[in-house]
């Protein structure tokens, strides 16, 4: 392991030990050192006060298989670059865009995927003062500016996406609450907007906006107390999962504008949100330091992760590393480096036929599906976690004796824990879409993988690809003032699933709050005064459906933690060849997947000597 204990340039203050690489069972992820973008001129952002860095990828199909686009920002700048990865050094002499702004900051950025080409982008910007704006980085031009005169909301947008499939709609979320659901087509008019009440439910409540012509927004929602920090749709475009300052991911059905289900943070506010490949499984992460693992089936949690020492920043499955394989261990002969280099395989190649037998999982006519399920997590603290979902948390009736439930952490700043499984046969039942529930066919031989890759034994390992399939169909439009319900095909039939107690103890660590994000305004007084207002009682969710105890989940511990900055993480994306991470310096990292390191990276990654970020 590369570790750094120079003094960092122009700092003047002692360099912790930076990871520069780290090994999963699949094998070494290396950092490339020249493959690194940020400004120009490499000099660390004084972040102080600042808005989160935030990174949006886009690919425009170029003939030249150059064809990956790289959007980020810095403070008031916002960059456009062509974006290398693993295969050449970046060069941040030629930014194909490069903006600065004044008055206000961007905070957040997303790319229409359904419409990108060589010749043209379309890229909405969110900024502190409220505003939106559309512009292509490739003509260089900007077309349209939304809530210009913030006469629809005020307060910063936190993230801003394009509703799938679409090439018109976009959603966005303020820190004020509320959500707005925008056409580009439309203008937002030159006054205030009226409202009337289309739907209302349990903390939250959605609008139309009331004007003689159609203007934006289209609709309003009003979810939960507090800023909503984040939403994601899930991989068929059918669901909304957001996350709030009150604690509470909800998720609703996007079309039908009704409240599917919710959950509640363990304490403190949930700052990130994400689907599995699949749609089965929700992730959120936030100021309990905790990553939830939530069922959208069950609407329930069934695993909370502990790793991080500060609040977590953002949470991402890794497509390209889910496992999944169609167990029929009597067919197998071979050695486990057979059964491992047969199964172990990065690509786009399989990801159809991954994500064909996500959805063949629980088909009685089908062989048993083994699945693992990897996602990441960066926080305040630092760290970069990666975890494992293995099928004796997914599905915990199966057979012990048939299962792996090792729990070794690799963090060393934490001890093993030993865990102890108790039975538990009840389960509880969910409010409605329990069509196909206990499915047969699921109690066959699980070939999960070990949680740490420091056990000795590495038999049965797999790693296939899932690639995050949600493309949709277009012919999205707002009828009566509800979604249109052909924003997306179908998903697949979803799993019902038990779940298995397992008790074990809490390990408290130390919080290092020097990382605090200078955006979020929760102080004391503010969560305060966010306490009197919220109707639902922490004290009284604690133990419940909604806020499990930590005795009363399974308590996962991460494959591995290491410390990869010197400030606070902002990004953290997963792709074919690389992960991306991001820190509030302004520094986006490359990270080559076992096996993905370029010639020309190799060579530069030999030749710098500390192997650290400059």
């Amino acid at each position: 392991m590369l570790i750094s204990k120079m003094a960092a340039e122009g700092g003047g203050k002692e360099m912790n030990e930076i990871k520069t690489q780290f090994t999963t069972r699949e094998g070494v992820y290396k950092l490339l050192t020249h493959s690194e973008y940020s400004r120009p001129n490499r000099v660390p952002f004084n972040s102080q006060g600042s808005n989160p860095v935030k990174v949006s990828f886009v690919n425009v199909n170029d003939q030249s298989g150059n064809g990956d686009r790289i959007c980020f920002n810095v403070g008031r700048e916002l960059y456009f670059y062509i974006y290398k990865g693993v295969r050449k050094a970046a060069d941040l002499s030629k930014p194909i865009d490069k903006r600065i702004y004044k008055g206000t900051q961007p905070t957040c950025h997303d790319f229409n995927h359904l419409t990108a080409t060589a010749e043209s982008v379309s890229l909405l910007v969110g900024f502190s003062a409220g505003q939106v704006q559309l512009i292509d980085p490739i003509k260089k031009e900007t077309s349209k500016l939304f809530n210009e005169e913030r006469l629809i909301d005020k307060s910063r947008v936190t993230c801003v996406k394009w509703v799938p499939g679409s090439e018109s709609l976009f959603l966005v979320s303020h820190a004020s609450g509320n959500m707005y659901l925008y056409n580009v087509e439309h203008t937002c008019g030159t006054t205030a907007p009226h409202y009337q009440l289309l739907k209302q439910g349990e903390n939250y409540s959605v609008h139309t906006c009331k004007s003689k012509s159609t203007r934006n927004p289209l609709l309003k929602w009003t979810v939960g107390e507090g800023a909503l920090n984040e939403f994601a749709f899930s991989p068929d475009g059918k669901f909304l999962a957001c996350v709030s300052q009150d604690g509470f991911l909800r998720v609703f059905n996007f079309d039908a504008v009704e409240l599917h289900g919710t959950m509640k943070s363990y304490f403190g506010g949930l700052l990130c949100v994400c689907w599995s490949p699949d749609g089965k499984y929700i992730v959120a992460g936030g100021e309990d330091d905790l990553v939830t693992v939530w069922s959208f089936l069950d609407c329930r949690v069934i695993a909370r992760g502990h790793g991080h020492k500060s609040w977590v920043s953002v949470v991402a499955f890794d497509h390209y590393t889910t496992s999944v394989e169609e167990s029929d261990p009597m067919e197998f002969s071979g050695s486990d480096e057979d059964f491992q280099d047969q199964m172990i395989h990065f690509g786009r190649d399989r990801a159809n036929s991954t994500q064909s037998r996500l959805s063949k999982r629980n088909s009685t006519d089908s062989r048993p599906v083994s699945v693992t399920y990897r996602f990441g997590s960066v926080g305040q603290d630092t760290q970069l976690c990666l975890w494992d979902l293995t099928e004796d948390i997914l599905f915990p009736h199966l057979p012990l004796s048939r299962t792996r439930t090792h729990t070794n952490v690799m963090n060393a700043t934490s001890p093993p824990a030993g865990a102890t499984i108790i039975t538990n046969t009840s389960s509880n039942t969910t409010n409605g879409n329990n069509s196909g529930a206990n499915t047969p066919g699921i109690n066959s031989l699980s070939t999960t993988l070990p949680r740490s890759n420091s056990l000795p034994h590495s038999a049965g390992t797999t790693t296939a690809t899932a690639n995050n399939t949600n493309k949709a169909g277009s012919g999205v439009g707002i009828g009566s003032g509800i979604m249109d319900s052909a924003i997306a095909t179908g998903v697949s039939k979803f799993a019902t699933l038990s779940l298995h107690d397992r008790k074990e103890r809490h390990h408290e660590k130390d919080h290092k709050r020097n990382h605090s994000m200078g955006h979020i305004s929760s102080k004391s007084s503010d969560k305060l005064n966010l306490l009197t207002k919220t109707k639902t009682d922490p004290a009284k969710t604690l133990g419940t459906l909604l806020c499990p105890r930590m005795e009363d989940v399974p308590l996962l511990e991460p494959l591995i933690c290491k410390k990869i900055a010197h400030e606070r993480l902002t990004v953290l994306i997963f792709l074919e060849d690389c992960l991306v991470t991001a820190c509030q310096e302004g520094f986006i990292c490359t990270w080559a997947r076992p096996g993905k390191v370029g010639l020309l990276s190799s060579q530069n990654q030999a030749s710098s000597p500390s192997g650290t970020v400059v």
